[in-house]
């Protein structure tokens, strides 16, 4: 118990230095593919890591100047937006007069005291906390060419820790954390164009403006499990309310979200991501509720992922093993063969075809 709470202690206390470390350590496996295909092709390792973090970057700025230029767009018509809402307001504090006999102004006035008193209390707390997350940001990149460029010495650094003998058990466990990472962040990746896509061509459908902008910022929140697509789901029914005559726009809103969850939880995650995250679900909101706890948002994102690397390092571990059998399906742990079985290590090798993910190991071995 000392242990946990000390480590509880030290990872609220250096959030700053562990999250951008652990965004770019995530991040550097699932770019990994682009660097080590340019060095086999005769660029020199600096030269491939900063193509690599060139692309990215440009990824993520062509996604932020959409996003600029959608959130314009909203400004500009926001006068009508607000008309439109303090109408739909009215009218919700109607019916809660007619219903519970609350007096309008009493509504409002309530509304406006507990606005003013969360902008007073929290206004500046707000402002620094934005400062420090662009700061951790601008971080992530510089983190990501460092973890790409040391790749080798960190391996051997692991060998010199726990000693030469225990080599093959690394290998193994480096094998399978690399299959886990890349492969969930990948199929995540596609997952949620995918679902980006649905969701848009519903709102399409139902005429709701900014489609394309509410479908894919949807999408995006399935980086956050079970929570993020109720979050998600919420502003285009927000806007769906606003702009339309008609609650039911919102409900089909609603509807189409809900069945589009439905099809992504059971149909489209379990087809491309597969079983390479095998947590249960209990255990998922556990991880959720800690890590957003300790780390807020991004202790929400972060902890499917670094749930799934405990379970691999647990289950490769003879006296932690119970842990990794705890944090796992029940039906998936049963069948699956003991962590210190060989061919574990020669059938993750075979899902990575021998290329990828093994060049590293193999360059130190």
């Amino acid at each position: 118990m000392v242990v946990v709470t000390l480590g509880v202690y030290w990872m609220i206390y250096l959030k700053g230095l562990l999250v951008p470390l652990l965004v770019a350590s995530l991040l550097s496996v699932l770019v990994s593919p682009i660097t080590i295909q340019l060095e086999e092709k005769g660029v020199p390792r600096i030269g491939a890591i900063s193509v690599t973090i060139v692309l990215f970057l440009g990824l993520i700025a062509g996604i932020l100047y959409f996003v600029t230029m959608q959130i314009t767009e909203m400004i500009a018509i926001w006068p009508e937006l607000l008309r439109k809402g303090r109408e739909w307001l009215w009218e919700l504090q109607l019916m809660g007069y007619r219903t519970f006999g609350f007096q309008p102004n009493s509504q409002m006035n309530k509304l406006q005291e507990m606005s003013a008193a969360m902008i007073s209390d929290s206004g500046s707390a707000v402002l620094m906390s934005t400062t420090a997350t662009l700061a951790d940001t601008l971080l992530v990149p510089l983190y990501m060419f460092f973890m790409l460029y040391y790749r080798n010495f960190f391996c051997s650094f692991l060998y010199k820790l726990l000693g030469r003998e225990e080599k093959r058990r690394v290998n193994r466990i480096l094998l399978r954390i690399y299959d886990v990472v890349h492969n969930y962040l990948a199929g995540l990746f596609i997952v949620m164009v995918i679902v980006g896509s649905l969701n848009t061509i519903s709102l399409l459908v139902l005429d709701v403006e900014y489609a394309v902008f509410f479908g894919f910022f949807a999408a995006l929140l399935l980086l956050i499990p079970y929570i993020g697509v109720i979050i998600g789901s919420l502003l285009p029914i927000a806007m769906a309310l606003i702009t339309k005559d008609s609650p039911m726009y919102a409900l089909g809103v609603a509807g189409a979200f809900v069945f589009i969850q439905f099809i992504e939880g059971n149909f489209i995650t379990p087809y491309i991501v597969g079983s390479k995250i095998s947590i249960n679900p209990m255990m998922a909101i556990v991880a959720l509720v800690l890590g957003g706890t300790i780390w807020g948002i991004p202790g929400m994102v972060l902890a499917l992922p670094l749930i799934a690397i405990l379970k691999v390092v647990f289950d490769h571990s003879e006296r932690l093993k119970p842990f990794g059998y705890i944090l796992g399906e029940p039906l998936g742990s049963d069948n699956v063969a003991p962590a210190g079985d060989e061919d574990d290590s020669s059938r993750a090798r075979k899902e990575l075809n021998g290329k990828v993910s093994t060049q590293v190991i193999d360059e130190v071995a």
